[in-house]
């Protein structure tokens, strides 16, 4: 039998609130109940605009959970049917376990079996291997790599959009339209700068006999205007990594 804090709701208030309908119809003999299958993974945040609420689907009832304010909890509560809905992983050595009754606890990941603390449910849960839930970044998003087609988690939050594949290690880039506008800005800067360096050199040729600090101002202004062409010219030969279907 687990601990005492296997035992015990991730959301201590659950105990006082009525749960969904429950049936005492036990499973089959031998079948051992999936602690957390992998339909029941914690869902990824919905994805918003930039500025907007973050929310999250409820699990249980798929209702949306205003999670602002709540990304340092490991689990949030349903407003409409008061079930817990994981949005981080379960603490090191712990793994979530959601009761049939829609419970949802927390106990060792070895652990052999745990209870339900519902006064009306009191299920004995026989547990298999230890299971190892996966819970996204909630910034995060599937992307379907350029160069060898498999599929990658990068973090879309931020200016920088340039992703390298945990698979073939290239980079490629996540959002085209950033893409394009890092590459006019680059490209439009390097063009400014040899521009100026052009005029300065034109205009500042006879006191550069004079004054040995002028080539410095030239050297300089040409190798910014390269670099940045070359930047662009760089972020415009890299392929675009398009967003993985849902699954």
């Amino acid at each position: 039998m687990a601990d005492g804090e296997e035992r015990a709701p991730l959301l201590r208030n659950d105990l006082s609130e009525p749960p969904p309908v429950y049936t005492s119809q036990a499973p089959p003999p031998g079948q051992v109940p999936p602690p957390y299958p992998a339909d029941e993974l914690p869902p990824p945040y919905t994805p918003t605009p930039q500025g907007a609420i973050p929310v999250i689907n409820c699990k249980v009832c798929q209702a949306v959970i205003n999670v602002e304010g709540k990304q340092n909890q490991h689990v949030v509560k349903c407003n409409v049917c008061n079930e817990a809905t994981p949005i981080k992983g379960p603490p090191p050595g712990k793994r979530y376990i959601r009761c049939p009754c829609n419970c949802l606890l927390i106990c060792n990941s070895t652990a052999a079996r745990i209870a339900c603390p519902r006064q009306n449910c009191k299920r004995i849960i026989n547990l298999g291997g230890p299971t190892q839930v996966i819970v996204r970044n909630p910034s995060s998003e599937r992307f379907v790599c350029a160069y060898c087609d498999q599929v990658f988690v990068f973090s879309t939050v931020g200016w920088r959009q340039l992703a390298r594949c945990p698979h073939c290690r290239r980079v490629s880039s996540c959002n085209a339209s950033n893409q394009k506008t890092r590459c006019a800005i680059y490209l439009i800067l390097g063009i400014i700068f040899l521009g100026a360096g052009i005029g300065v050199t034109v205009g500042t040729y006879e006191m550069a006999h004079n004054s040995g600090g002028i080539y410095i101002v030239w050297i300089g202004a040409f190798i910014t205007g390269i670099v940045f062409l070359v930047r662009a010219a760089y972020l415009g030969s890299i392929r675009v990594s398009p967003r993985a279907p849902p699954r």
